[in-house]
């Protein structure tokens, strides 16, 4: 008679994070302490002093006892196998190459990934690309659309953006199933003000935004590339998009609420269908008959997403939170893939 089954033995990844001081970072550090197979080893700041981790973001007293150091790339080479980078754009091309070349596992938080070519990057972030060999060849971390390319043989992925993951995970359905037409499209998103990161700015100050919403990036919005282009290559045509965000006084979360012209008799009702059959296994996109909040996300790794007709037009609604599905979770999630854990690790409970 065979006895009871060996147990499992767990794979421990190291990983560090660069860029540790901000609120993706902190959102990233507290799904990683309930992850399964992941310590965290490293944490770095950009800044002089080395402040421990928990005078930084209070809320991680007594859950983990590490400094946020200025670390050189051999140090983080010798303590961390895999690396989540949550610098600002401009910053992660100048250090992801050789943390690769260390050959150390990324996910890039940042822009610097995220689009196709030098040119458009240039021209949206007004910034020379300096490994812009590697543009086309890193896959897009979005792990919901069909064909994504993390796996385990991915050294780098190009985690999305947060608005940009609300609005393709509304569109990418229809304009694939070709429900909408693929012009016109307009996306009136709506963000808390963690969406603008920590360090201070006269437009987030409590003074300037509370009791008050207002637009930015009108015309001009560097999410705009993102959105279009990946939804041009997951629907195999161009699409053209009309993007203005707003910054909303609440902490977290993004609203999108989406306007676009339906293909011949196309419905809510086709289109709810689409959804359902494009997520269909997907344990974090919940197509919903309820118009989505984004309370009812807050804190998950979920996206929320419905439709509505309205005057000839279909409108689809998008909610997630966008510190976690929109940064951190998503960010999980590509790590997870990379590693061969389950998808949900760290992010649903067990």
């Amino acid at each position: 008679m065979s006895g009871p089954p060996e147990p499992r033995t767990l794979i421990m990844v190291r990983a560090a994070i660069l860029g540790s001081t901000g609120y993706t970072a902190l959102e990233l550090i507290k799904i990683l302490l309930n992850h399964s197979q992941v310590e965290i080893t490293a944490l770095t700041t950009r800044q002089d002093e080395a402040p421990l981790v928990s005078e930084v973001h209070p809320t991680l007293h007594g859950r983990l006892d590490l400094r946020c150091e200025p670390l050189s790339l051999e140090e983080i080479a010798e303590r961390a196998d895999a690396v989540f980078g949550c610098l600002p754009h401009g910053a992660s091309m100048a250090t992801i190459p050789g943390l690769l070349d260390a050959g150390l596992r990324v996910i890039d938080l940042s822009a610097d990934y995220r689009l196709d070519d030098a040119d458009t990057y240039k021209q949206w972030y007004g910034l020379e690309h300096t490994d812009a060999e590697r543009l086309a060849t890193t896959p897009y971390g979005l792990p919901e659309l069909p064909g994504h390319r993390v796996d385990e043989a991915t050294s780098l992925v190009a985690n999305p953006g947060c608005y940009t993951s609300t609005a393709i995970l509304a569109l990418a359905p229809l304009l694939s199933d070709r429900l909408i037409e693929p012009s016109g499209i307009c996306i009136d998103a709506k963000s808390g003000v963690s969406g603008a990161g920590r360090s201070p700015k006269l437009g987030t100050l409590y003074p300037e935004c509370n009791e008050s919403i207002s637009a930015y990036g009108v015309g001009d919005h560097r999410h705009t590339p993102e959105i279009a282009g990946v939804l041009s290559r997951v629907s195999d045509q161009p699409v053209q998009v009309v993007f203005t965000p707003h910054l909303v006084p609440m902490d977290r979360g993004i609203l999108c609420t989406i306007y676009c012209r339906p293909t011949g008799d196309a419905s809510a009702e086709t289109a709810l269908a689409s959804m359902r059959a494009y997520y269909d296994g997907c344990p974090f996109v919940r197509v919903v008959d309820h118009l989505p909040r984004t309370r009812d996300v807050s804190g998950t790794n979920h996206c929320d997403i419905t439709v509505r007709d309205s005057g000839g037009h279909l409108v689809v609604l998008s909610a997630l939170d966008n510190l976690v599905k929109g940064a951190a979770g998503v960010a999980v999630q590509n790590f997870n893939l990379m590693f061969g854990f389950p998808e949900t690790t760290g992010l649903l409970p067990d």
